[in-house]
C-alpha cells in the first residue's frame, strides 16, 4: 500500500491550545487529513462527533443508518484509545455543540473534512462565520478524490454526464493517502460526552437487524480486511463478477465509504498497486473499479452544483409527469411481493442484510418507477431508511438516473424487463432461491417468470399463486406501453 506523511498545516502550527477535530462521515485514522495534520501539530486534540437531527435541512438518519452509525461509533472510539485519545459524542445543533466544545476546552483551532451537500455546507460555514478571527478553521478534501469546486467543463460549468467528467478526471491521479497518526496528544481534561448507548441508535421492538449483523462488520479494521480479500481474490474478475446478484463478487465498499471508515484514496492506490503487481488483473477489471469509485464522485459533483437532489427533478421536464399514486403497489414493492421474483429477491436482500446487489438496485428501481409508474422519491426514501450504504449523493442521484429525471440519465424509454433480467443475470436462480425461498422448487426454466409455468410444474414445486407466492402486480407488456405513453407526454 502507498503510504505517506500528512503535510503540515499551513497555520495551526503557529499557534497554541486544543485543536477540536470534527469529524462526520470520516470515522477512521488511515487517510484522514483533518485528524493526520491535526496530529502533526503536537497540540492536543479532541475528537468530537456531533448527532445533528435539529439543524435546518439536514436529513435525519434511516434506520439502518443508525444501526450501522452505533456500531462505527463503537469501532472508531476503540481506534483512538489505541492512540491514546478518547472521543467526544453530543447531540444536538451542530453549531450549538461544536461552538460549545470549543469554548469548555479553550481550543484556538477547529479542523474537519469538508461536506457536499446544501445543509451541511449551510452549517459549517456558520460555525466558522460565528468563530470569527478568535478560532482558526481548516477544511479538507478527504471523502472525494476530486474536491467538485476543482473540476470544471472548458465553459466553466460542471459535467451533467459522466463520460467526459472521467476523461477530465482521469488525466491526473489522486494524491497518496496519508498515514493514521501514530498517537493523539489529550488535552488537560475532555469536555463532557453523551453515552452511546443514550443515542438509542439500535432497534429495538421489534429488533429486525439480525440478518444485517450477520451480513456487515462496521468499523475501519473491517473495511481494509475485505478490501484486502476483494483484491487478493476477486478484482481480477470484477468487471464480471460485478455483474453476478448470486455471488459475493462486488468489493462491498460502498457503507465503508459511506460512513468513511476507509478512504477513496486508499481503494484507488491499493487496487492500482495490487493490479501492477499482479499481472492476471486485466485493464478492464481495474479500470472499471476506478471508474465506479469516480462514478461516485461525479454523483457528489451533481448534489454540490445542482443542490436539492432528493426532492427535485434534475430535469425539470418531470415536474409535470403523471406519476401514480399507489399504497397498496408501493407497500407489495417495499415487502418484496410484486410477484415478479428477481424484483421480490432484491427487495428481500435489501430489508434483510441492509444492502442490494447494484445490478438488481436497477432493476427494482425500474421495476418501481416504469413498471409501477411510481415516484422515484417514494422509492428513494425507502432506500434512504433500509440501506446501510445510503448516501446523500449516491442514493438521491441513482434513483434520478434509473427513474430517467436525472443527469446523464437512462432514458426513460429504456425499460427493464424483469424476466429478461433474472435470465441473463441470474440464470440458474440462485439469487431467486436464496431470498424468495418459498420459489426454491420452481425449476430453472420457470422461477424466473412462474405464472408462465404449468399447473402441473407449480404444484411439484409447491407453489400457489396467489397464496404462497403472489401473482404478479402488473403485466410487464401493458406496463412498458403505459409507460412509454406517460413519457411521451414530457420528453419534448
Amino acid at each position: 500500500m502507498a503510504r505517506s506523511k500528512a503535510p503540515k498545516s499551513e497555520t495551526a502550527d503557529q499557534e497554541t491550545g486544543p485543536i477540536v477535530v470534527w469529524l462526520r462521515d470520516d470515522l477512521r485514522l488511515d487517510d484522514n487529513p483533518a485528524l493526520a495534520l491535526a496530529a502533526e501539530t503536537n497540540r492536543p486534540i479532541v475528537p468530537l462527533v456531533v448527532l445533528d437531527e435539529e439543524s435546518d435541512g439536514v436529513r435525519a438518519l434511516g434506520g439502518a443508518h443508525k444501526w450501522w452509525l452505533h456500531h462505527s461509533l463503537e469501532s472508531f472510539a476503540s481506534s483512538l484509545r489505541g492512540k491514546g485519545s478518547r472521543l467526544t459524542l453530543r447531540r444536538g445543533k451542530a453549531k450549538d455543540q461544536v461552538l460549545d466544545v470549543i469554548e469548555k476546552t479553550g481550543a484556538s483551532a477547529l479542523f474537519f473534512n469538508r461536506r457536499y451537500d446544501q445543509a451541511s455546507r449551510a452549517v459549517d460555514d456558520a460555525i466558522g462565520e460565528a468563530l470569527g478571527d478568535q478560532v482558526s478553521v481548516e477544511r479538507f478534501t478527504a471523502n472525494l478524490l476530486h474536491d467538485p469546486e476543482n473540476v470544471e467543463t472548458t465553459s466553466g460549468g460542471y459535467y451533467k454526464v459522466f463520460t467526459p467528467f472521467w476523461r477530465k478526471v482521469s488525466e491526473s491521479g489522486p494524491r497518496d493517502p496519508i498515514d493514521p497518526p501514530d498517537g493523539l496528544k489529550q488535552p488537560d481534561t475532555f469536555p463532557q460526552s453523551d453515552d452511546l448507548e443514550d443515542w438509542e441508535l439500535l432497534p429495538t421492538k421489534p429488533d429486525w437487524s439480525g440478518g444485517i449483523a450477520d451480513f456487515w462488520t462496521p468499523g475501519e479494521k473491517a473495511a481494509h480486511d475485505r478490501f484486502e480479500t476483494f483484491c487478493d481474490d476477486l478484482l481480477s474478475d470484477y468487471h464480471k463478477g460485478r455483474e453476478r446478484p448470486y455471488a459475493d463478487d462486488t468489493s462491498r465498499m460502498s457503507p465503508y465509504l459511506r460512513w468513511g471508515e476507509i478512504s477513496p484514496y486508499r481503494l484507488w492506490h491499493t487496487a492500482q498497486a495490487y493490479a501492477n503487481r499482479r499481472k492476471t488483473v486485466p485493464d478492464e477489471a481495474i479500470r472499471t473499479f476506478l471508474q465506479e469509485l469516480v462514478w461516485r464522485d461525479f454523483n457528489y459533483h451533481l448534489l454540490f452544483h445542482f443542490g436539492p437532489l432528493a426532492d427535485k427533478n434534475f430535469n425539470d421536464r418531470f415536474d409535470n409527469f403523471s406519476w401514480r399514486s399507489s399504497k397498496k403497489d408501493l407497500k407489495a414493492w417495499q415487502n418484496g411481493l410484486t410477484g415478479y421474483p428477481i424484483v421480490d429477491a432484491g427487495m428481500r436482500q435489501l430489508w434483510k442484510t441492509g444492502w442490494m446487489h447494484n445490478r438488481v438496485r436497477m432493476i427494482v428501481g425500474s421495476f418501481l418507477t416504469k413498471d409501477l409508474l411510481i415516484d422515484w422519491r417514494d422509492g428513494e426514501r425507502w432506500f434512504w431508511d433500509t440501506l446501510v450504504d445510503g448516501d446523500i449523493a449516491s442514493n438521491t442521484a441513482q434513483w434520478q438516473w434509473i427513474g430517467g429525471a436525472g443527469a446523464d440519465a437512462q432514458p426513460f424509454f429504456r425499460i427493464f424487463n424483469p424476466i429478461t433480467q433474472s435470465e441473463r443475470f441470474d440464470k440458474n436462480g440462485a439469487y431467486i432461491r436464496q431470498f424468495v425461498p418459498e420459489l426454491k422448487e420452481m425449476p430453472d426454466k420457470h422461477i424466473h417468470a412462474p405464472w408462465k409455468a404449468d399447473k402441473d410444474v407449480l404444484e411439484k414445486a409447491g407453489v400457489k399463486l396467489g397464496e404462497t407466492y403472489p401473482e404478479p402486480l402488473v403485466d410487464h407488456s401493458e406496463a412498458r406501453d403505459r409507460a412509454l405513453s406517460a413519457y411521451d407526454e414530457v420528453k419534448g
